[in-house]
């Protein structure tokens, strides 16, 4: 440790100089010999001399002998005191990130970094009231990118496993994507200033399609949402009540709404309705992300009892990571569509948020939420990042596979794509390029909040208010009437990328039915009920089970197709 510190310059001791601390630790009588031995000795004739009167006091052999370590060794320290020198300027951060160690205490120093609260050591209580003065800014353009020149290699050939699998991807660490982060917001094109369509206490055409929660938004007012200007008004749910969360079908106590507002610059989210998944708890999350960032599960009252009753990890709300928020009078009957709220409207949820990330309730997170931001937004200077289909690019095909494993009604989906066909939509090709599918893999999004993204998600959560609740299908709709007015529209990556920081678990029936079978033991329940306490590398998988059972999920009733499908009008389609 001292050859390590004198190379560095830097101080040894914890507290003080290193002068301080020898001088106590060799302390225990005999100050003047201290004083004595850290003079300097001019030769080998004064330091013989020294000895010799120093033996003439001593009469016993043993105690000449322990005298003479003890010299030997306040000689020693001395010396090394001599090479030890406290300068402050003797360390320098050198080629970017060679020394990550120094560039921590520059992101954050030791006298300012935020540490856990004790009795919670999840709380979200303090986000964002921390104070960095002496954070450290690092730019892309002055730097080599420590991931410059990598390369997702080709897959591993294996015949026995010829499903999606994960690929590697470069992460930086959680101090350099910090650094990383743009000081301002992103600008948004054309679109400065959005607000929200307010109808309380104003009676919406019923006769429209979509719901009371969406405000019923005529088609003509659809079609001029995609009219993007300077400043817009638009439906984006919570079209009643004071503010989202109140009065709105959505509704949330004011405890949790306010510690929402708390939150200020990155979320996580997740939802749970219908107690249809089980928790999963967030693996190799830093220290810095679980006091600076905030994690939302938004439950229903079944989810919530489920979770007390069956959670050790339960304490006031909270379970693990996740911070759970109730959420009372729920605007559908259908858990798939609540679900869209949280996901695609986190920007009217969390109002002082800069970065989200959306996590579906069936998956793992196993990287550091800075890390996918880095990677997947600032690196890329993009604005909105999801990933493409790992198999599917085509909405057609998409809208055929949803109807062939009962995902919804097969009327209804025939509508919304007969209804986009007349608008447009084609079959995706090459000759769609820089466009790379027209099919997300919509389980993660990861966003920044500014205008144009906030109107994409608003306008993308209105069709799936207005027609089916399968995201898949409304997607490269929205796009690409956006990007047709402003050329804007969202980064899409390769979907083993996702499954590098995500792990996707069973969901809650299926995995029940699998232990009742025998397929899985019922260890793999309880460990949903466990905290993080082993590193998963990001990229791992969990062993599935020797054969997964075909369970479908239920439809949604068929009585709310009536209110989806308008009476027929007089000129098709067209004429809505």
């Amino acid at each position: 440790m001292t050859g390590s510190a004198a190379s560095l310059g830097l101080r040894s001791g914890s507290y003080g100089s290193l002068a301080a601390a020898v001088v106590v630790g060799s302390g225990g009588g005999r100050k003047a010999g201290a004083g004595a031995a850290c003079r300097p000795l001019r030769g080998e004739k004064e330091r013989l001399q020294l000895l010799h009167r120093a033996l003439r006091l001593v009469g016993r052999r043993r105690a000449g002998v322990l005298l003479l370590l003890a010299v030997a060794s306040a000689a020693v320290f001395c010396s090394l005191f001599a090479v030890v020198k406290d300068d402050s300027n003797s360390i320098s951060i050198v080629n970017n990130y060679e020394v990550p160690n120094a560039i921590q205490k520059s992101v954050y120093p030791s006298t300012t970094r935020p540490l856990m609260m004790s009795g919670n050591q999840y709380s979200t209580s303090v986000v964002n009231k921390i104070e960095l003065p002496n954070r450290l800014h690092l730019s892309y353009a002055n730097f080599t990118h420590p991931c410059e020149g990598f390369s997702v290699p080709p897959p591993l050939v294996d015949k026995k496993r010829t499903g999606p699998r994960p690929c590697p991807v470069c992460y930086v660490s959680v101090d350099q994507a910090f650094a990383l982060m743009p000081l301002q917001a992103s600008p948004s094109p054309v679109l400065k200033n959005l607000n929200y369509v307010s109808e309380d206490g104003i009676t919406a055409n019923l006769s429209n399609q979509g719901s009371g929660f969406g405000g019923h938004p005529s088609l003509e007012q659809r079609n001029d949402s995609f009219n993007i200007n300077e400043s817009m008004t638009v439906h984006c749910g919570f079209v009643r009540g004071k503010k989202p969360g109140q009065g709105t079908g959505f509704d949330i106590k004011d405890d949790d709404l306010l510690e929402m507002e708390q939150c200020r610059e990155l979320v996580v989210a997740s939802a749970i309705f219908g107690n249809y998944d089980m928790i999963q708890h967030p693996r190799n999350i830093s220290e810095f992300s679980k006091a600076n960032a905030c994690f939302y599960m938004f439950v229903d009252e079944e989810t919530e009892a489920y979770v007390k009753n069956s959670s050790s990890m339960y304490n006031n709300n909270k379970v693990g990571l996740w911070r759970l928020v109730v959420v009372r009078n729920l605007p559908y009957e259908d858990p798939r569509r609540t679900g869209k709220i949280p996901k695609l409207l986190l920007h009217r949820l969390f109002p002082n948020v800069r970065f989200s990330v959306w996590i579906d309730a069936k998956l793992e997170l196993v990287a550091d939420p800075y890390l996918l931001l880095e990677r997947f937004l600032w690196r890329k200077n993009t604005t909105f990042a999801i990933s493409r289909h790992y198999k599917r690019f085509d909405v057609f095909e998409e809208a055929e596979a949803n109807k062939a494993a009962g995902k919804y009604d097969n009327s209804s989906i025939d509508y919304q794509i007969e209804f986009y066909r007349n608008e447009g939509l084609t079959h995706y090709s090459t000759a769609k390029l820089p466009i790379t599918s027209d099919v997300p893999e919509g389980c993660v999004i990861i966003r920044e909040h500014i205008p144009i993204t906030n109107l994409f998600t608003c306008l993308w959560f209105n069709e799936v208010d207005r027609f089916t609740s399968r995201d898949q299908i409304s997607f490269s709709t929205v796009r690409d009437k956006i990007r047709a007015r402003v050329g804007w529209m969202p980064e899409m990556f390769m979907d083993c990328e996702r499954r590098n920081f995500v792990v996707q678990a069973y969901h809650r029936e299926l995995l029940e039915q699998m232990i009742a079978s025998g397929r899985m033991p019922p260890s793999a329940v309880a460990a949903t009920d466990a905290p993080p306490s082993r590193k998963v590398r990001a990229g791992s998988r969990k062993a599935p089970p020797s054969k997964k059972p075909s369970v479908k999920r239920k439809k949604e009733k068929k009585s709310s197709l009536r209110r989806r499908l308008p009476k027929p009008v007089a000129g098709g389609l067209g004429a809505m």
